[in-house]
């Protein structure tokens, strides 16, 4: 292997190779030695030249290519096209060597530990190899081998990406607004967890839980027994790939059912279990004679948490209403690289992307371009997604495609309505009042406790008479909180005082709802003193009338 220095100087040479030597320069490795543009290059777009070169520069490159093939929030088009088409591809491991990998790892032969076991490879790919077997009870199964060394090139690769993305942010200003060292530790994060299939095997078992009572969806089997970090046994999968031609003609499959089952499936991970496959590329769903789906490959998931569930819904229900002013906070809210963009000039974006949309119902509206012009949106004002909200974008994206395919009538917002419409309409719950009063309460605690320090500290400053820097990386986000305390606090007073006019109009249970309205008007008086505290701080005019 070669050293740290000689494996920077290969990746210089093969982007200057490529004719991408500016981008070599950018990254900080222009006093490298850079060969010259081979012949037959000439002609190629960036694009084409970029997928050349993480094709050569090898594994951990392709991956970050297929992984960037997610993020139009950072890429143009062109690019996102171009680096669909890698494809994660590798000589195969000789057999020897495959064979001994198994006995190190599970104590025998690989003839001794299955019934029978196939040395030509199903599959080949830059991370490990896949071979067909048999259990001794005649139970077709996959097992997957890490490809031996991989991780030791895997590790190296990614250190230097990650000290790259570094040079990038101090030498290349699009580089620091789309926050490249961030996406860089997000993609060494997963690549690592992708390396052990212990990780995927226990995403498996999650999957198969989640699944366990919807018959038409089937997720492998782990065999745990021969199973270990560097080996999988996995249940074998026999079926068509759900884009084969043939799937029209297997006698137990209606396409447009198919189509649905595809997209409910995806609808659950997102709304149901905040657990998701992020690599639904037609490759990783089979269809079976019977007509059910099986699904593959579960190394690349995401995860939907509270917080970001809570997002999600603020965004729906901002698209419900068609407020262009309230879209624009949720989508700010949803961005993670800290831009402080023109609010007003986002929301007059979001406004004319709206009106197309005006009118027209979730069902009628085809989300992939939709979302493909969001994204464009917020690329134009450097705004950048999390990991998990682009690869839940492109996941729809993906599941509407796959969808087209099979029934060209096919709309994936119909799908999508019921579940959406549950998730906005969980954030009006009563049952989540007094936990977000408390949670504000919280939070206006904890803001009391930081801000008077901070404020203290740039007073002291300035009374010294010396030059003040202020970082708006450290004053910016607790001046957003104040007033995001402050606009939830109203909103949940307000949604208070609404819910208990609709008390006063009920007769049913009057014990029970009298003894919980009584709690509510507790927490509503508590939050109104926390309410009163911060207009105070701000100095807004009118406190002693809104207050009497």
């Amino acid at each position: 292997m070669p050293t740290h220095f000689e494996r920077y100087a290969q990746v210089a040479e093969i982007l200057a190779r490529h004719g991408l030597g500016s981008v070599a320069a950018a990254l900080g490795l222009g006093r490298l030695r850079l060969g010259p543009l081979p012949r037959g290059t000439g002609a190629l777009a960036n694009p084409d030249r970029l997928v050349l070169a993480l094709e050569e520069l090898g594994p951990t490159f392709i991956k970050l290519g297929q992984v960037l093939s997610t993020r139009p929030d950072i890429l143009p088009r062109d690019y996102i096209v171009a680096l669909s088409r890698l494809q994660d591809g590798a000589p195969p491991v000789p057999t020897a060597v495959v064979r001994s990998l198994i006995e190190q790892e599970l104590g025998a032969p690989p003839d001794e530990v299955f019934g029978t076991f196939t040395d030509t490879p199903l599959a080949s790919a830059s991370i490990g190899q896949a071979h067909a077997a048999t259990l001794h009870d005649g139970t077709a199964v996959v097992v997957k081998v890490r490809r031996p060394g991989v991780v030791s090139q895997v590790q190296e690769d990614l250190e230097i990406l990650q000290n790259l993305a570094h040079r990038a942010s101090r030498n290349w200003a699009a580089a620091a607004d789309f926050n490249v060292e961030g996406v860089a530790a997000a993609f060494s994060e997963t690549l690592r967890a992708e390396l052990d299939y212990l990780h995927e095997g226990r995403n498996a078992e999650r999957f198969a839980r989640n699944f366990s009572t919807r018959t038409g969806i089937h997720i492998p089997k782990i065999y745990w027994d021969t199973t270990t970090s560097r080996v999988l046994t996995i249940e074998r999968i026999y079926g068509l790939r759900i884009d084969d031609p043939q799937v029209a003609a297997m006698a137990a499959v209606d396409r447009d059912n198919l189509a649905a089952l595809a997209a409910n499936a995806a609808a659950k991970m997102i709304f149901e279990d905040g657990f998701f496959h992020a690599d639904p590329h037609p490759g990783n769903f089979f269809v079976e004679s019977g007509g059910r789906i099986g699904l593959i490959d579960f190394g690349m998931v995401g995860e939907v948490d509270e917080q970001l569930r809570d997002r999600l819904g603020r965004l729906l229900l901002a698209f419900s209403r068609n407020d262009a002013g309230r879209i624009s906070r949720a989508l700010l809210d949803l961005s993670v690289n800290g831009a402080a963009p023109d609010r007003a000039l986002l929301t007059l974006d979001v406004a004319h992307f709206m009106e197309q949309y005006q009118g027209r119902r979730l069902g009628e509206i085809h989300l992939a371009p939709l979302i493909n012009e969001l994204v464009a949106i917020l690329r134009s004002h450097h705004l950048q997604l999390s990991s998990e909200i682009a690869m839940l974008a492109k996941m729809v994206v993906m599941t509407e495609g796959m969808g087209v395919r099979l029934n060209p009538e096919f709309n994936l917002g119909e799908v999508l309505k019921p579940f959406a419409t549950r998730l906005a309409l969980e954030r009006l719950s009563p049952n989540r009042l007094p936990a977000m009063i408390k949670k504000l309460g919280l939070e206006a605690a904890d803001l009391g406790a930081e801000f008077p320090e901070r404020l203290e500290r740039i007073l002291q400053q300035l009374d010294r008479g010396v030059e003040v820097h202020l970082r708006t990386e450290e004053i910016v986000p607790l001046v957003a909180r104040a007033e995001r305390i402050g606009n939830r606090l109203l909103a949940g007073l307000l949604l208070a005082a609404f819910i208990r006019g609709i008390g006063d109009l009920t007769a049913a249970d009057r014990e029970h709802l009298r003894s919980w309205q009584d709690r509510l008007l507790a927490g509503g008086v508590g939050a109104m003193g926390v309410m009163g505290g911060y207009l105070a701080w701000t100095g807004r005019p009118g406190l002693r009338a809104r207050r009497q």
